[in-house]
């Protein structure tokens, strides 16, 4: 059970929590502004608040607070160690709202998936998974969590580690060498879907603070050239810093606010678009949004996927690939936006996500990873080739 203290300060951060304040960057805010927690005080009020927007239609609103939140604790903890405790018919009415129906038929497993505490991972440097595993403790490969099923990257090259310890692991000293990246599995996947060579001119058209980035760099052996841009040049700048603690060096960054006009004349062997989505598929890991996302956000990041997709077209060469990733589960935003590219766009031919059997003529290749499947967010991910 939480000490009162700990429920004191999650419902103080709950408080807070307004439209244009979320709860995560509410957190955020809280422990930025107490940085004499320690890393074990800092991670349970974490767990606390998340708990509570994840199972907030279960409790008992007219209760305080603490309460509440007590309720939610009791409710995880159940679900824990009974999970037939809450039926499966519960869970899918209670657990995601009810516009989200209209999107997407949500197997019983990525519900329940997304009523537990998400698992953190790490990617490694290429070939050094086992070894920070052994200097981190508290790790076990991702190879090690997954079933005999798991997609091809998981079975051969995949560095992921997913860490189950308590440290702070920013402060220690392999992140301070740039050892290991804080991804999760699903957005190591999508890397893996790159599938760059070394040598390669890749473009990261919605680069943000440039984690994919990183990956494709390794991959690369930080050989070649990626060109990153992004609308904000904050997260540009953060980029710069972890390709700087990385000591990988094979990057351009260049501002750019999604138009028709790219950013660079040059054309591209790959490029990878990362789209602004409804991240659905991050609702395990940020329960809060499941609250704020409107079938209206939906809608209007469809569009804009879609523009994306048309405007990075031209900067391929022939034979160049493209991939499209959204961590979103929502059919407006990955079979739609799929299947209207690939018919407006012949010259754009569909390939395999993972190298794996040919796409079937007249479908899109589109590959969902559940949640469920590797204890990760959940993501959609297709794959071209200019002809």
């Amino acid at each position: 059970m939480f000490d009162p203290a700990t429920l004191n300060r999650a419902a103080h951060i709950i408080r807070t929590v307004s439209p244009s304040l979320p709860a995560d960057a509410a957190l955020r805010q809280e422990l930025a502004a107490n940085r004499n927690l320690t890393a074990t005080a800092r991670g349970a009020v974490s767990r606390v608040v998340f708990t509570y927007y994840r199972w907030l239609p279960w409790l008992t609103r007219s209760e305080s607070l603490q309460r509440q939140l007590a309720e939610a604790i009791d409710l995880q903890g159940r679900f824990e160690t009974q999970p037939g405790a809450v039926k499966p018919e519960a869970l899918a009415a209670l657990a995601v709202p009810a516009w989200l129906r209209e999107e997407v038929e949500l197997p019983a497993a990525t519900l329940a998936q997304f009523q537990q505490e998400p698992t953190l991972w790490l990617r490694a440097r290429p070939g050094t998974a086992e070894t920070l595993a052994k200097e981190l403790g508290n790790c076990e490969p991702a190879t090690a969590m997954t079933m005999a099923s798991a997609l091809p990257p998981l079975r051969q090259a995949c560095s992921a580690v997913a860490y189950l310890g308590p440290k702070d692991l920013f402060r220690t000293e392999a992140f301070q060498r740039g050892a290991f990246e804080l991804q999760d599995l699903a957005s190591q996947l999508v890397g893996h879907a790159c599938a760059p060579e070394p040598g390669e001119t890749w473009w990261d058209a919605c680069a943000g603070e440039g984690g994919k980035t990183l990956h494709l760099a390794d991959l690369m052996q930080n050989k070649g050239v990626i060109w990153a841009s992004d609308r904000s040049a904050r997260r540009l700048t953060q980029l710069k810093e972890r390709f700087a603690r990385a000591r990988l060096f094979n990057f351009r960054t260049v501002p750019w606010e999604g138009g028709a006009t790219p950013p660079t004349k040059t054309k591209f062997d790959g490029v990878l678009v990362d789209a602004p989505c409804s991240g659905v598929g991050t609702w395990q890991r940020n329960p809060h949004a499941r609250w704020t996302t409107t079938p209206k956000d939906v809608a209007e990041l469809a569009v804009v996927q879609a523009r994306l997709l048309n405007h990075v077209t031209g900067s391929l060469k022939p034979g160049g690939r493209l991939i499209y990733a959204v961590c979103t589960l929502t059919r407006s935003e990955t079979a739609a936006v799929v299947d209207a590219y690939t018919k407006d766009h012949p010259e754009m031919e569909p390939v395999p996500v993972f190298g794996a059997a040919p796409v079937p003529a007249g479908t899109s290749g589109l590959q969902v990873i559940w949640p469920h499947q590797h204890r990760s967010n959940g993501m959609a991910v297709a794959v071209w080739r200019r002809r």
